[in-house]
């Protein structure tokens, strides 16, 4: 694996990157330059490209960005990017049982040993951080970085040659998993639950969207399954939070469940709606905007009727659209100069005043 240690991390501009990898495939053999090989040159060009750069996709196209996805090694890397398919519903267990789709364990000396390149990396990172010991300014920034990469490609290296571990047939396992939890404020005054799956978390939220079909399909006649009900009261939400207030986020979430392609969902939201978004901007609605302003909606609902049926909550009437509300920072801003510590307008009133 000579080419990690031949890449010159101290070229700045992707030109002169682009350069530095055109010699090193004049010396490489056809036989060599493997998926691994040409993704590692690629990542070497893109890291040094500027925003503006990537940007304008001069380099990294949509077919690039779905090939690092699915290079990624870690769960949560990799369910951090996900937007459709199953791997999204692994965001439901991660923190509380500890399931993973891509085991995340160290480098052992055993898989130095199995894993073909595997030695010649480490031995690199090896040089590279006793040079970063001595280095200093820019060389030692550059040094820092090659070694993040390396290390990473380490887990790159060993998940292609040894497969990993996947979990099959989720959507069937997790209709029989029981779904009751207990719902408290925490001190910061946030709706939390202790619940496997909750809709008070926007992550939980956006596996569902992401596996809706298939849950669907698996618990249309289980009626006994937590999950039918609590896609059920998913829909109710959905309907409630986007149809009206949110029309196009509302089309955006129908199109992405019916399996579309940003590409096909940005032309139809520009016909339906006369506002055309870049791919990345959908892509940012559906996996982090929906499933906050969906979660935020559960958390009111749910202050509403706490307040109203289990304890003697406080309320307050805003002074713009004299609604009576729960005096809570879901709907009322902090504001340490009033007498109740709270803005005499709501959220919602200030949030359409700006």
């Amino acid at each position: 694996m000579e080419d990690y240690i031949k890449m010159d991390y101290t070229l700045p501009t992707a030109e002169e990157r682009i350069t530095k990898v055109n010699e090193i495939l004049a010396n490489t053999p056809q036989e060599k330059r493997t998926p691994l090989y040409l993704k590692k040159l690629s990542d070497y060009i893109v890291s040094a490209m500027t925003p503006a750069e990537k940007k304008e996709g001069l380099i990294i196209t949509d077919n690039r960005l779905v090939t690092l996805k699915k290079w990624e090694v870690s769960f949560e890397g990799l369910v951090s990017q996900m937007e459709n398919g199953e791997d999204g519903i692994y965001n439901i267990i991660t923190n509380d049982k500890n399931m993973i789709r891509f085991p995340k364990r160290r480098i052992s000396e055993e898989d130095r040993e199995t894993v073909p390149g595997l030695k010649e990396i480490g031995e690199a990172i090896e040089a590279a951080e006793a040079a970063f010991q001595k280095a200093s300014g820019k060389a030692r920034y550059y040094l820092k970085k090659q070694i993040i990469d390396m290390r990473y490609d380490q887990y790159i290296l060993r998940t292609a040659y040894q497969k990993p571990v996947r979990l099959n047939k989720f959507a069937k396992s997790i209709i029989k998993f029981n779904l009751d939890e207990h719902i408290s404020i925490a001190e910061d005054g946030s709706v939390v639950s202790d619940g496997l799956v909750s809709l008070f978390n926007p992550k939980h939220i956006k596996a569902l969207l992401c596996n809706y079909s298939d849950l669907k399909m698996e618990t249309w006649d289980k009626f006994e399954s937590d999950m039918k009900w609590l896609l059920i009261d998913l829909e109710n939400l959905v309907e409630k939070t986007l149809k009206d207030d949110y029309p196009l986020y509302y089309d955006l979430l129908i199109y992405k469940i019916d399996g579309k392609q940003n590409v096909e969902i940005q032309q139809l939201l520009l016909e339906k709606h006369g506002i055309k978004h870049s791919l990345e901007y959908i892509s940012a609605l559906w996996c982090n905007k929906i499933p906050k302003l969906l979660a935020e909606t559960a958390s009111k609902d749910w202050l509403y009727w706490h307040y109203t049926e289990e304890v003697k909550g406080k309320w307050k009437r805003c002074s713009r659209c004299k609604e009576i509300k729960p005096a809570h920072n879901y709907f009322f801003s902090k504001n340490n100069t009033s007498k109740d510590h709270f803005y005499s307008i709501c959220k919602e009133c200030r949030s359409k005043k700006k």
